[in-house]
């Protein structure tokens, strides 16, 4: 292998012109016949049988070229990049220019590390909310324990919005009845809006043992056999009951936790609730800054660094979903989704996250920040406590100079930080008198985050799940999908493009 030419071009890419002799190319070329022969089938030679001098006559000599071509560029291209000392930050394009008996010559664009010119990264400021919890905020958090702890009671009273009537349907259409338009001793809570339009307003008033039959029209967004069909649902009704909810003292609060005491358990809900909105609060501060790092910075991200980025988070993703035991590709289909749908969803935080790492690498050069040995070996000592795995075990999965890129991001991340400052929220409007002032004060920004470092290989989890859905046919039918997810296939380390 040879460099014969090195031109740099724009958006930091590096054209290089790179030469595999004759030698090497005869070599491989040899290999690709070897490999193929069994499949060739020559007139006067049992198959498999045909010398290559023979094969090369009547089909071509280039006939292996391709074969041999793909079996020396990569190592080729590798090389090259170390020879050059590039730092290589995305896929590169190929073009083969020559190609023959003495060799083949090919052209790489390699996208580099683009220069990045940072503006102020020290001194930076943002707001930052105060948790406060309000004693309506506490009554939210009991709200699940409440209904846990409610009871259904039958009563022979008439049923009333918010009762449960456990009932016997059955749906017909011109007379027949149609599939999935039945059941029994079902539990409808009146007013939930769980079947369609019309069934459950018309069951308000109606008592146990009492028969109705329900005219109804399917929506038209319903499923395509019954969308705006009118249907007759014939309903018995067996049941009503109405729902008791406990009495909040300290009965309830030992029945619903480890407390004793109504006031100790809500000073633990306000505890947490407390905790939870300080972290958040802290997220997003830490995130306003990171953003105003990356505004005030000048920098050319390469198209290929992104695409590199949105490989790693579709690959992250997948094998999420794996995890949860889905076939990747069905999940696409269930969610009306294709690879290059969700390639393109996922760029903009991807090209996101590529401004944070340039950035954090940029402020740790200009600080000479550096993670010693010792620092990467308590890293990898917490993972394997953190997991309950072995500390040879954590060595083999975490590449060594992963994690010191990851730790030195961390640095770089807490330096911006320990120099940044909290500043004074701009005074709001006051609130509207039903909503405290307290409450109103609790505003979180819009913005979205995104980690200021890289997680190591040992410690990535992000969370997808996708929603449940709804299948009795008499439900609602309008189960909505949950917001779409963003994959696809991860792509080779290098393309090529051929002439």
């Amino acid at each position: 292998m040879t460099v014969t030419n090195v031109e740099k071009k724009e958006n930091s890419t590096v054209e290089l012109t790179i030469e595999v002799g004759a030698e090497a190319f005869e070599a491989a070329v040899q290999k690709a016949y070897l490999k193929n022969r069994p499949t060739i089938s020559i007139p006067g030679f049992r198959k498999g049988k045909a010398p290559r001098a023979i094969v090369e006559k009547l089909y071509g000599a280039s006939i292996f070229y391709e074969d041999a071509i793909n079996e020396l560029y990569p190592a080729a291209y590798a090389e090259a990049v170390a020879e050059q000392k590039l730092d290589e930050v995305g896929y590169p394009k190929m073009e083969i220019v020559t190609v023959g008996k003495e060799g083949f010559t090919f052209k790489a664009i390699v996208s580099v590390r683009p220069e990045v010119k940072l503006g102020t990264y020290k001194g930076l400021s943002a707001p930052k909310t105060v948790a406060k919890v309000t004693e309506k905020d506490i009554n939210e958090e009991l709200t699940p324990y409440v209904a846990r702890a409610t009871r259904l009671v039958a009563v022979k009273r008439k049923a009333k919005k918010g009762d449960t009537a456990v009932i016997d349907f059955e749906g017909f259409m011109d007379g027949k009845p149609f599939e999935g338009g039945k059941g029994e001793n079902y539990s409808l809570e009146l007013g939930s809006g769980s079947f369609i339009p019309g069934f459950e307003e018309q069951l308000i008033g109606a008592k146990a043992g009492e028969e109705k039959e329900l005219n109804l029209t399917f929506p038209e967004e319903y499923v395509a056999d019954l969308a705006g069909k009118d249907v007759v649902f014939k309903v018995k009704v067996n049941e009503v009951k109405e729902a008791v909810k406990p009495e909040l003292d300290d009965e309830f609060a030992k029945d619903v936790s480890e407390f004793d005491t109504l006031e100790a358990f809500k000073k633990d809900l306000a505890d947490k609730l407390t905790a939870k909105r300080t972290e958040a609060a802290e997220r997003d501060y830490e995130q306003a800054i990171i953003d105003q790092l990356i505004e005030k910075m000048t920098v050319t991200v390469p198209e290929t660094m992104v695409d590199v980025q949105v490989d790693r988070m579709m690959d992250d993703f997948a094998n999420r979903v794996a995890a949860q035991g889905m076939d990747f590709n069905q999940y696409l289909q269930m969610m009306g989704m294709n690879a290059d749908m969700m390639r393109m969803s996922a760029r903009p935080n991807a090209e996101k996250q590529v401004k944070v790492e340039l950035a954090l690498d940029a402020v740790a050069a200009a600080e000479k920040l550096e993670v010693s040995d010792e620092e990467a070996e308590a890293e990898l000592q917490r993972l394997a406590e953190q997991y309950s795995m072995e500390l040879d075990k954590v060595k083999s999965v975490v590449p060594a100079e992963e994690l010191k890129k990851d730790l030195l991001k961390k640095k770089a991340s807490d330096f911006v930080f320990a120099n940044a400052k909290v500043k004074a929220a701009a005074k709001k409007a006051a609130p509207k008198a039903e909503e405290p002032a307290a409450e109103a004060a609790e505003a979180k920004p819009a913005a979205k985050k995104a980690s200021t470092a890289k997680k190591t290989t040992a410690a990535k989890a992000d969370e997808a799940k996708p929603a449940a859905k709804k299948t009795t046919a008499a439900k609602a039918g309008e189960a909505k999908p949950a917001a779409k997810k963003t994959t696809t296939a991860k792509k080779p380390a290098a393309k090529k493009t051929e002439e």
